[in-house]
């Protein structure tokens, strides 16, 4: 076993539940990211590396996308500028556990196949690249040299490039990123899906389609100056915690927040900063004004409600609407009236405090509108964000200070992937200054997202999967579905730093490949190198690593885009790939020339703080849309028909995981100790159903005649809106249909499932 990493598996019979936490963060959390820190790095490596997170001459942490203070802005950067959850992910990353050549001679991949998601995480990082053959029951050591000839030629192989599929995690960074779509687009597909395809891909979808651009138009002044924040469909406490930072500030300025969330979130109630004397000895911030305990899925009907409130109360900025917007007439005819009956159905919250909030939006001159997967995981998901963002434009709130969209972004530099070309849809316009750029003919047909990349590798239609990072098998929805469509592939290739589900669940070839992480150097011939990131406000900045790799055998991200690249396409091909792995300076003279917004990116992405790319609508109210102006829409919700005994599932994270990462096994802001099978019921309906808690029971989901089963969890009783429930993920994946998508963007419908409750 390697050093420091678990002997035994979970105990689920250990599962302890108290009472829900009362305050996000304070010193708690601060004692347990250095317990951490020390456990998996040693003292003197954690006194070392904690310090060099999130500052500009450290590295960006490779947990959530929250942006960094700017000074551009007024503000400055803390000694300490990271959060509980990104102490973890440095120190899961920075491990000084190993899982070498002899673990995998120790483990076949059908006892790793056996172990949970949180077993094969602390095992450790990944130092040698490993080959598991057709027939092999162990992975063995490949030397990279043939790993990456055994790769080109199973995909020369292939009848056409579109056989292949190739995914990316949102840790990639800007330069991995342009790098590994130019070299998909060289070997002639659009075939990559990526996770916000899973994510905020509802986001996007929404925003390019009301405001021209699929990304938030606020900076992180803006959220702190708003009168009136909404935290919709979010938990920053878990998700995002330096977002109560931001919070705090908020509220110490006067402004209000509101809370939108079928969970009483412990972030979003109290926070007690430990970076302040009020967070150590005090009972902290109280941050939600108003939380809305909303049912699952009735945000649109909420929405509609509050625009039909300000239409009546005539709390329209008018200038706005007639200068800058399209559609008004049409939105208003059908806005004007509320079913009071049928919103009270839909979001089961009075009519008393929805005309509440009503009168706190229409008192606010300084508006934000953030949300996060709770919007974006439903089918009427783009509807729910469309209706949103009509609440904005009714007010005119986009185009000023203090006010304007902020879709959270989950994961590090998912946006900034995006921005370099990792999507399956690329306009025309990046993919011809990509071709002008390079000389190479790219291919115009959309390729696959992530469904449908899913869907076409268990038809047989994909044949070979390449995983740049992330751990797709339990990112994705329907795993039983995504595991035998990944092994039915003749290949299948994953970039990782760590052990993961992925690495379990191999195509007849399998292959992994070991790599740099954040916090590691990264030497090349051309001396060290940096690479770049984009947050989640569009502020792109430097990244570099300090640490000694974890072993001299990894490779970077980078240098593994150019060799296979160089491998697959040979020496004839007009890219200088050689010259990129070199000197990524060479890659950002490129990206500055095809990517808009990136002019001149080597020198801006040196300045202190880096550079924030343009936004059309916030920083001159240009809207890119159809229309030339930000377009109102019409969006009818759909009641969710939930029958009589069954309960409507959201999947969520504890607060020991980031992503598909567990950390721990405790859920300290719910009193959850020690289990992850569960499933959170509110008391009355634990009672109704016949159940009690603590009752082990078998979650079955029900859609289109179609049953998928998840055994053995254990209800926790916990104060979720009436008919509601949740458990967390990857655990309750399999209950989530592949072919259950949000309408327009084809995202897992992650946050509304019909599931009923059987005993064992």
């Amino acid at each position: 076993m390697s050093r420091g990493a678990p002997e035994q598996d979970i105990d689920e019979n250990a599962l302890r539940v108290g009472e829900p936490g009362h305050a996000a963060a304070g010193v708690k959390g601060v004692l347990v990211s250095l317990r951490r820190g020390w456990e998996q790095m040693g003292v003197t490596r954690t006194a070392r590396t904690l310090p060099l997170l999130n500052q500009r001459d450290g590295f960006d942490c490779p947990g959530c996308a929250w942006p960094d203070p700017r000074e551009a802005e007024g503000d400055k950067r803390k000694i300490a500028e990271f959060c509980e959850n990104g102490a973890k992910a440095v120190a899961e990353e920075a491990t000084t556990r190993r899982v070498g050549p002899e673990f995998f001679a120790r483990h076949s991949v059908a006892e790793l196949a056996e172990r949970t998601d949180y077993w094969l995480g602390q095992q450790g990082r990944l130092t040698h690249p490993v080959i598991l053959r057709d027939g092999d029951t162990h992975y063995r050591p490949i030397e990279w040299s043939e790993a990456f000839e055994v790769i080109a030629e199973r995909l020369r192989a292939l009848g056409s490039p579109d056989e292949a599929a190739f995914y990316t995690s949102g840790r990639t960074s800007n330069e991995a990123a342009f790098l590994y779509q130019l070299l998909v687009r060289s070997f002639g597909t659009n075939n990559l899906p990526d996770c916000s395809n899973m994510c905020h891909e509802s986001s996007g979808s929404a925003l390019t389609e009301t405001i021209g651009i699929g990304k938030g138009s606020v900076s992180l002044s803006d959220v702190e100056h708003a009168d009136l924040v909404l935290v919709v469909g979010q938990n920053p406490g878990t998700n995002h915690p330096r977002m109560l930072a931001s919070l705090e500030k908020v509220k110490r300025r006067g402004g209000r927040i509101i809370a939108v969330n079928p969970l009483p979130e412990t972030g979003l109630m109290r926070f007690k900063n430990p970076q302040n004397a009020r967070g150590v000895v005090g009972d902290g911030t109280q941050l939600a004004d108003e939380f809305a305990q909303i049912r699952i899925g009735g945000d649109l009907a909420l929405f509609k409600a509050i625009n039909a409130l300000v239409l009546k109360a005539g709390a329209v900025d008018q200038d706005f609407v007639d200068g800058w917007t399209h559609g008004f007439a049409e939105f208003a005819a059908q806005a004007a009236d509320v079913d009071w009956e049928a919103t009270a159905e839909a979001t089961g919250l009075p009519r008393e405090q929805i005309e509440r909030i009503a009168e706190m939006v229409m008192s606010s001159q300084r508006t934000v509108a953030c949300w996060a997967m709770g919007l974006t995981q439903h089918k009427q998901g783009v509807a729910t964000i469309r209706e949103v963002v009509n609440l904005l434009l009714l007010r005119g709130m986009i185009g000023k200070p203090g006010a304007g969209v902020c879709p959270v972004r989950g994961h590090s530099n998912v946006q900034g992937d995006r921005t370099m070309g990792i999507w399956e849809k690329m306009p025309e316009k990046f993919l011809a200054a990509l071709e002008d750029e390079f000389g190479v003919p790219v291919p115009r047909e959309h390729g696959l997202d992530t469904v449908d990349t899913i869907r076409a590798m268990r038809s047989g239609r994909v044949k070979a999967f390449l995983g740049m990072g992330g751990n797709f098998v339990s990112a994705t929805p329907d795993t039983e579905a995504t595991i035998r469509a990944l092994r039915d592939c003749e290949l299948t290739v994953q970039v990782s730093t760590k052990l993961n589900r992925s690495h379990a669940t191999p195509g007849r070839t399998a292959l992994i490949l070991p790599t740099l992480g954040r916090t590691e150097r990264d030497v090349q011939a051309g001396g060290e190198q940096f690479v770049t990131v984009e947050d989640s406000m569009s502020v792109v900045h430097r990244s570099r690593g300090r640490l000694k790799p974890a072993s001299d055998r990894l490779l970077s991200e980078v240098a593994i885009v150019c060799r296979l690249a160089r491998e697959l396409l040979g020496p004839q091909h007009p890219v200088r790939w050689e010259s990129f792995e070199r000197d990524y300076d060479v890659i950002r003279d490129h990206i500055a020339n095809v990517v808009p917004g990136c002019a001149d990116y080597n020198r801006k992405v040196r300045e202190p703080d880096g550079f924030v790319l343009p936004h059309p609508p916030r920083d001159s109210r240009t809207f890119p849309t159809a229309t030339g102006k930000a377009n109102f829409t019409v969006n009818v919700p759909e009641p969710i028909e939930v029958p009589a005994g069954r309960l409507l599932l959201q999947t969520l994270r504890s607060h020991d995981q980031y992503n598909t990462t567990i950390y721990g096994l405790s859920d300290r802001y719910r009193g959850i100790e020690d289990g992850r099978r569960v499933v959170l019921v509110h008391p009355d309906d634990i009672a109704e159903l016949g159940f009690a808690a603590g009752d082990l029971v078998d979650v079955v989901s029900e859609w289109e005649g179609e049953e998928r089963r998840a055994e053995r969890f254990r209800i926790v009783a916990y104060p979720t809106a009436r008919g509601c429930a949740a458990a967390y993920y990857p655990e309750a994946n399999p209950l989530i249909p592949l072919n259950s998508v949000a309408e327009k963007s084809n995202t897992p419908v992650s946050k509304a499932i019909i599931v009923r409750l059987e005993r064992i």
